[in-house]
């Protein structure tokens, strides 16, 4: 069984929000079972133990069969290989999907990344008045290139993949913006992802194990 290692404990921002949602989102959508093993923010992210788990003293990590890996896209991706919801099995679609893991993480969420950094921790900073609006312009750029590709499609490549799974993730960190609302076709994309069964027990079961700990 997979044991996943996260957080015991995140501001209320952060707590939807946290990257250890992708990899609990990807075991429900997979039907695979788990165990949570959690860890305190401060000197436990630098104890021995968890920096051979995570060499940055982040979260999530995960352990399996002697396997110990980091980075929620490698483990969303390790994740979909064991689970045809997640990775299709034919060849063309499988690079399609991962493709789209790494789009997410590399073309989209490096720019609205930067913007919530600006918004939740530098929002009082003079300079942030004159770089946030730089920034908010490439997320908008990225933002209509995902729209036209998109299109009319419920999901990038047609059907669910462990891609839709790690974009919606990224999209989400814009919801204490209004951005997404002059993109409505990824507005719904959003929305319909959000509505899956697995996403919502994955969400209650991050927020529940946050509210525990609080």
């Amino acid at each position: 069984m997979i044991t996943l290692t996260t957080y015991e404990w995140v501001p209320d921002f952060a707590a939807p929000l946290m990257r250890a949602f992708r990899v609990r989102w990807a075991l429900e959508e997979a039907g695979m079972p788990y165990e949570v093993r959690t860890l305190a923010l401060g000197p436990e992210q630098r104890s021995p133990e968890h920096l051979a788990r995570q060499p940055f003293g982040q979260a999530p990590a995960i352990e399996e069969d002697g396997l110990v890996l980091f980075e929620s896209g490698a483990i969303a991706l390790y994740i979909g290989d064991k689970s045809e919801a997640l990775l299709p099995t034919d060849r063309v679609d499988r690079e399609r999907a991962t493709a789209w893991v790494f789009a997410a993480l590399n073309s989209v969420e490096i720019w609205i990344q930067q913007l919530a950094s600006l918004d939740f921790f530098h929002a009082q900073e003079a300079w942030t008045k004159e770089w946030r609006p730089q920034i908010e312009k490439q997320v908008r750029d990225r933002l209509a290139s995902l729209e036209r590709v998109l299109g009319d499609k419920e999901y990038l490549e047609g059907r669910f993949t462990v891609g839709d799974l790690m974009m919606i993730d990224v999209l989400r960190i814009l919801d204490h913006t209004d951005v997404l609302d002059s993109y409505p076709v990824l507005k719904s994309y959003k929305h319909r992802c959000e509505g899956r069964p697995a996403f919502q027990r994955a969400l209650a079961a991050q927020l529940e194990g946050f509210k525990k700990a609080a």
